[in-house]
């Protein structure tokens, strides 16, 4: 290394060389912290045992992120909160229609645990359990964007006569959280009982339409 090299480099780096790869390192990292999460929980999980996931030593996460906490919470604005924003964004689209609408919440959460098979286990341990550590983080950045918006949708579909007016409209958005995001995170057991492996997500999706739209009489309604 040379004397030049060697003052560029920042105070407290690791020795170890990532070979210009700093964006795949930070990537690995809240990979491996997500993982982590999942499996043992936010509170249990300890910064060496996200290194040990990455491959890496704990001072290399001090590096990129300052710091266990501070990975905590890049993992929530770089991997949860871009899947709620996503979702929010789907249902906007959706217009004014209620059918349309618990179609496209269905279908969009149906979407994201496809694709990341993590949110089920990390809503339900994080969020729906006492204790969770991401309970207050939804609290004050999630309820606006989904389930609020979404109850204020179904007050005003009831109130152009489109929607059974006997409904809660808040208990309406818990319905389908349990029937979407609960059956997800279960699955690993009801499978297992019911010998149900034929069952994917896209059936699950379908299943969970049907039951809505005929307990809500959405063409009673119209």
């Amino acid at each position: 290394m040379t004397s030049a090299s060697a003052k560029r480099r920042s105070p407290g780096r690791p020795a170890a060389n990532d070979g210009g790869d700093s964006a795949g390192q930070r990537t690995r990292l809240l990979d491996a912290a997500l993982a982590r999460f999942v499996r043992d929980g936010m509170t249990a999980t300890t910064a060496r045992g996200i290194a040990e996931e990455a491959g890496v030593t704990p001072a290399l996460l001090n590096y990129y992120f300052g710091g266990r906490d501070a990975l905590q919470q890049a993992v929530v604005e770089e991997r949860l909160m871009p899947v709620l924003r996503h979702v929010g964004a789907q249902l906007a689209l959706a217009g004014d229609d209620p059918a349309t609408l618990i179609a496209s919440f269905t279908s969009a959460i149906g979407e994201a645990v496809a694709e990341y098979p993590w949110l089920p286990t990390l809503w339900l341990r994080e969020v729906l359990l006492d204790g969770g550590a991401l309970r207050e983080v939804f609290l004050r950045h999630g309820a606006d964007m989904l389930p609020r918006a979404l109850a204020q949708r179904f007050v005003a579909a009831q109130k152009s006569g489109r929607l059974n007016p006997e409904l809660d409209p808040r208990l309406l958005v818990v319905s389908l959280v349990g029937l979407t995001l609960f059956p997800a995170a279960a699955a690993p057991i009801w499978r297992q009982v019911f010998a149900a492996d034929d069952i994917d997500m896209t059936s699950l999706q379908e299943h969970t339409w049907r039951l809505l739209h005929d307990g809500l009489r959405l063409e009673d309604a119209e």
